[in-house]
């Protein structure tokens, strides 16, 4: 298992937002849900549109491409369970957020 690497500090992700980042060279959406900070594959499952600059609306996003939603905090696809984002531990220190891939 990788190390946790930093992301992003924490003034940079308003509660409500996400944002796309590249952790050792792979697209990782981090989102910030009222405070909490969560980290998904930054690639949709349907056709690998963007994730991280999906449209968020409380714990679901969905991609910017063709509205896939999914739940934000346990990576799972709304529509169908059996569909779900890898979501990568996160942990918050010293004003930035750290993520270690999956």
């Amino acid at each position: 298992m990788s190390e946790f690497v930093r992301a992003i500090a924490v003034a940079d992700l308003s509660p409500g937002q996400g944002i796309e980042v590249t952790i050792e060279g792979r697209p990782v959406a981090i989102f910030n849900v009222g405070g909490t900070f969560h980290a998904l594959a930054g690639t949709c499952l349907h056709r690998g549109g963007p994730i991280g600059q999906g449209f968020v609306e409380g714990s679901t996003v969905s991609c910017p491409w063709h509205n896939w939603a999914y739940e934000i905090t346990t990576g799972e696809n709304v529509a169908s369970s059996d569909v779900k984002l890898a979501r990568h531990e996160v942990k918050v220190e010293d004003g930035h957020v750290f993520v270690r891939l999956t």
